[in-house]
């Protein structure tokens, strides 16, 4: 199971963010890859707790559903997100691609964090699956742009 915790999985996830064009086509959903990048800096945010999202009420923050969709259920495409991970308006694309790596690398570092925020939809999350859910999350995305 691959996690930003390793380091290969999060070298993989940053060469492909490197490597994105700011006008490929997206195979599935409404981003751009601007918006996408965007929206990847603002679940970042949210993972550490620097962006507080409202919680949802849903059945997905109880086991086993919680752990079958952060570890195996493939993730939907065009699923619902929360606005506040849609608010930020893409910049100079570099500038975004270099904010997302770094907040990347940031998020890495925090793997000795005792206490993670609270999912919005799932709830308490342990650090092995917050680190396989941003890896999962980032990896979802990043497919809707390969080319």
């Amino acid at each position: 199971m691959k996690s930003i915790w390793q380091e290969d999985a999060r070298r993989e996830l940053s060469d492909r963010i490197g490597a994105l064009r700011w006008d490929r086509r997206a195979a599935w959903g409404r981003f751009t890859a601007p918006q996408m990048i965007c929206h990847l800096a603002e679940s970042l945010k949210m993972a550490m707790g620097e962006l507080m999202i409202r919680p949802k009420r849903s059945p997905i923050r109880y086991a086993p559903l919680k752990q079958l969709i952060i570890y195996v259920a493939p993730f939907p495409k065009g699923a619902p997100t929360a606005p506040e991970l849609l608010a930020r308006e893409p910049g100079d694309f570099a500038a975004d691609v270099a904010d997302v790596q770094r907040l990347l690398a940031r998020a890495a570092s925090a793997r000795t964090t005792e206490r993670w925020p609270e999912h919005p939809a799932f709830g308490t999350l342990s650090t092995r699956a917050w680190g396989v859910l941003i890896y999962r999350h980032m990896d979802h995305h990043l497919r809707q742009f390969a080319g």
